[in-house]
């Protein structure tokens, strides 16, 4: 974990450093907002429930992460192939795993920050109405949960290509189609309605995280896929190793 935890910073200071980070950052709150104001507090609202703004929030939210994740995670492995430092890493003492984890905890800290700064937006909710905490807490965790996922996700495309438009093309094609399964379950038949639908990365396994309620399957399931991309994508950097 040592090794893991110098990538790590490394990483992370890379995102401070570069302006891809304050563009994510610029993106994500300035779209939240304005979301937020049309759904929430602008003329269009009209009278709902503070509960149900709650639950939209976090579903735009969900989106908005989902995007931020991918662009966050393209440039981590095939900017260093890129650029010709991943070689670097290869021929010293630091293992695969190593690498992959490293990077994949400084996208999901940045993530997070960026994430947590919205924090001020379901504040007017609860000033201006009454929310269960709990639901804000649960929100919360699931953006972070799909979050994590679509990072494992885009973090396995970059470790396939050292051009980082093809890596971006791949991971926005694999999330993309992974919010497209929810729709392919609704026009298909049993069992593979159940299956398509339970493999989708958002609706089914999301709606309860808008609510405030918490499924043990929708952790379990988010968990699973992030730590299912995250094996393939050291498997990857193990295979190239040695091309």
């Amino acid at each position: 974990m040592g090794t893991a935890s110098v990538v790590f910073r490394r990483e992370l200071a890379e995102y401070v450093r570069s302006a891809l980070g304050y563009v994510v950052v610029a993106a994500v709150l300035l779209l939240a907002g304005l979301l937020f104001y049309a759904q929430a507090l602008g003329p269009a609202a009209g009278e709902r429930l503070s509960g149900e703004v709650l639950a939209q929030f976090f579903y735009t939210m969900s989106g908005l992460v989902a995007i931020a994740a991918v662009v966050l995670s393209i440039r981590l492995i095939a900017e260093e192939r890129q650029a010709g430092t991943l070689v670097l890493l290869n021929t010293s003492p630091v293992r695969d795993w190593e690498v992959v984890l490293g990077k994949f905890l400084s996208a999901l800290a940045f993530l997070g920050a960026i994430t947590m700064a919205s924090f001020y937006l379901p504040l007017l909710v609860i000033v201006n109405g009454k929310v269960s905490l709990g639901q804000v807490f649960v929100g919360y965790l699931g953006l972070l949960l799909i979050g994590s996922a679509c990072l494992a996700i885009g973090l396995f495309a970059t470790s396939l290509t050292r051009h980082q438009l093809v890596a971006a093309v791949v991971g926005s094609a694999l999330t993309g189609t992974m919010f497209l399964f929810w729709q392919l379950s609704l026009v298909l038949d049993p069992p593979l309605s159940r299956v398509f639908a339970g493999l989708a990365i958002h609706a089914r396994h999301f709606q309860g995280f808008q609510v405030g309620i918490l499924h043990v399957r929708d952790v379990v399931y988010y968990l699973a896929v992030t730590y299912f991309f995250l094996l393939l994508a050291i498997k990857t950097m193990e295979v190239k190793r040695w091309e």
